[in-house]
């Protein structure tokens, strides 16, 4: 009985001498110490990301954003990068004499004080060699580079053709 006693009253030291240390510093999480979103250039603003998976295997896909400059000298968007795409162009649409148009633009203006919207039928992105982890109704990352270096991101959602999430089948 006496060591059943003395068994208990150690082991209740050990519990209490155990609440009373120091946790240890939590390690560095993943996402703090590989954390490679850049912060956005001053002054830009980029929302209202969008991106559309191809409809058919080996196609390319689409991006959309909505990007504003406040005040500051104009600016020129020079590239485009999407989270889960090999490469990405950005490209203009246009109507001339009645016959849709698209090509390929290296840079896309912004003015201060002005918003450029890509947007189906004008500016966009398009979006080739998917790495195949993106399904509809998750979010990816749409990076910008501007003529000086700066960067921009935003999340958009991804979806399919017509704006769904994942159940357009249904």
């Amino acid at each position: 009985m006496r060591l059943m006693v003395l068994s208990g009253m150690a082991a209740s030291v050990l519990l209490i001498s155990a609440c009373e240390q120091k946790p240890a510093d939590p390690a560095p999480s993943a996402s703090a110490t590989t954390d490679e979103t850049p912060e956005n250039a001053p002054g830009i603003t980029l929302f209202d990301g969008v991106v559309q998976l191809p409809a058919a295997s080996g196609r390319p896909g689409v991006a959309y954003f909505t990007l504003a400059q406040g005040d500051g000298a104009p600016r020129k968007l020079v590239a485009v990068h999407v989270d889960g795409f090999g490469r990405a162009e950005m490209h203009e649409s246009k109507m001339a004499n009645g016959v849709a148009t698209m090509s390929p633009v290296t840079e896309v203006a912004i003015d201060a004080g002005k918003t450029v919207e890509f947007k189906p039928g004008g500016y966009h992105v398009m979006l080739f060699d998917p790495e195949g982890s993106l399904a509809a109704g998750a979010t990816t990352e749409v990076t910008i580079t501007l003529d000086n270096g700066d960067k921009a991101s935003t999340p958009a959602r991804v979806q399919t053709i017509g704006g769904g999430g994942g159940m357009d089948h249904m």
